[in-house]
């Protein structure tokens, strides 16, 4: 099954948006997530955890600070891969004023369910292009 940027709804955050192209609510049969996320340059999300479902995190474009287990931050870059064990916590932020581009997959599938209860949250239909502003803007 094909599934296009312009087919799939955008969510959005103070930090950053996501795409998730494959989800088990969304694609039959599925049984993980995989969705392209953006780190808005100085930006970051909060420390957080996925209890049932690991993470995989690769880096497309651009730099952050990457922390995971509440272990010390380090730095990952285009082409770095890093594995979240379910359960362990972890941020994520764009040191850079270049955006942050990433892939997600959560295993199992379903996590993302879960960003719907953030308080920046906002969901953009199909077709629709969110603006980006920059924070106290």
């Amino acid at each position: 099954m094909l599934v296009s940027p312009e087919r799939v709804g955008t969510m959005t955050f103070d930090w950053g948006s996501i795409k998730w192209f494959v989800t088990p609510s969304s694609v039959p049969g599925a049984g993980s997530t995989l969705g392209e996320v953006i780190v808005n340059p100085g930006r970051g999300h909060a420390r957080h955890n996925h209890p049932n479902a690991e993470e995989i995190i690769y880096v497309i474009s651009g730099e952050a600070v990457q922390m995971v287990d509440d272990g010390e931050p380090f730095p990952i870059k285009e082409g770095d891969a890093v594995h979240i064990p379910a359960g362990a916590y972890h941020s994520t932020f764009n040191t850079t004023w270049r955006p942050l581009r990433l892939i997600v997959t959560y295993t199992p599938g379903g996590e993302e369910k879960a960003l719907a209860g953030a308080p920046d949250y906002c969901l953009h239909e199909t077709g629709v292009i969110p603006e980006w502003r920059q924070a106290g803007a």
